[in-house]
């Protein structure tokens, strides 16, 4: 059965492909709606600069990681910047990380 935690634990193995810390810890995945008993998953997440080249790169990643759960037919995947990404976003374990890389 697809869940919400099913889903976010296997965004947490996508990495931002600038800073290396997964899309989940960077606080850019805003909202996980599941629809059809599992067969259709929204995702709703932002970028953390509103320019950034990599969205199609990620926006990938995420639709072939979805669509292998067992029942997803479909991955849809909303860019919004309603509210803008900002670093108090992130968990506090990638607060670490980034303060150490950056």
């Amino acid at each position: 059965m697809v869940t919400e935690e099913l889903v976010r634990n296997m965004l947490s193995e996508i990495l931002d492909p600038e800073i290396q810390i997964d899309i989940v810890n960077l606080g850019m995945v805003y909202g996980i709606d599941i629809a059809d008993e599992g067969k259709s998953i929204k995702v709703t997440m932002t970028l953390t600069t509103m320019g950034c080249p990599l969205y199609d790169e990620i926006k990938d990643e995420i639709v072939e990681r979805l669509t292998s759960l067992e029942g997803v037919e479909n991955v849809d995947v909303e860019l919004t910047f309603d509210p803008p990404w900002d670093k108090e976003m992130m968990s506090e374990e990638a607060k670490l990380v980034f303060k150490y890389l950056f």
